[in-house]
């Protein structure tokens, strides 16, 4: 070794790491369970004699209602309305997103007035877009309650939201992100930690 050279030529901040791997949470078959698990809770806890609507944030939140909507049926519970809420045009930082945002419309064609409304949403992380959502609904009623239903709540809140019902609970670093896969919109299912 010449004189001065170090064995190390380069330190940590210019090395290039490679991606970590994914670690899968839960598979297609856990998934499923715990949507049926979801489903009881929220059979559970609906109350008699209100109008039940099930409501899912666009994307990943309107698939997950559409799947809780038959294994709430089954469970005699079902809702007598879905729709689907788009919040685009109520993000907090529309402003930085410009004019590349994509609006797919909110699909609720009917009175959300005196209903005891779920809001369906993937993975609750800061509280903002479900803070859009309620502002969404708010504009287009007003419910006698609106519950929370989100499959993973991974934490890291920056707004006073708290899920009333959550498939699963996981602890993250800020940094790492919930991946949550489905088949109508993914190709497959899954909840990966990435």
């Amino acid at each position: 070794m010449a004189p001065g050279a170090t064995l190390f030529q380069h330190s940590w901040q210019d090395a290039t790491l490679p991606p970590m791997p994914a670690s899968t949470i839960q598979n297609k078959a856990e998934l499923h369970q715990t949507l049926v698990n979801m489903a009881a809770d929220i059979a559970a806890a609906r109350p008699a004699g209100v109008k039940f609507a099930l409501v899912g944030i666009r994307r990943r939140g309107e698939t997950l209602a559409q799947r809780l909507a038959p294994l709430l049926q089954q469970l005699g519970a079902g809702p007598h309305m879905q729709g689907a809420v788009d919040i685009t045009l109520y993000r907090d930082d529309l402003t930085t997103i410009g004019p590349d945002a994509v609006v797919h419309g909110t699909e609720i064609d009917f009175d959300i007035t005196d209903t005891w409304l779920v809001l369906v949403d993937d993975v609750l992380y800061t509280g903002r877009s479900v803070r859009a959502a309620l502002d969404a609904l708010i504009d287009l009623g007003r419910p006698k309650a609106i519950r929370l239903a989100v499959l993973v709540d991974r934490g890291w809140r920056e707004l006073p939201i708290r899920p009333d019902f959550v498939g699963t609970t996981v602890e993250t670093t800020e940094q790492q992100i919930i991946k949550v896969k489905l088949e109508e919109v993914d190709g497959s299912d899954g909840i990966d930690l990435v």
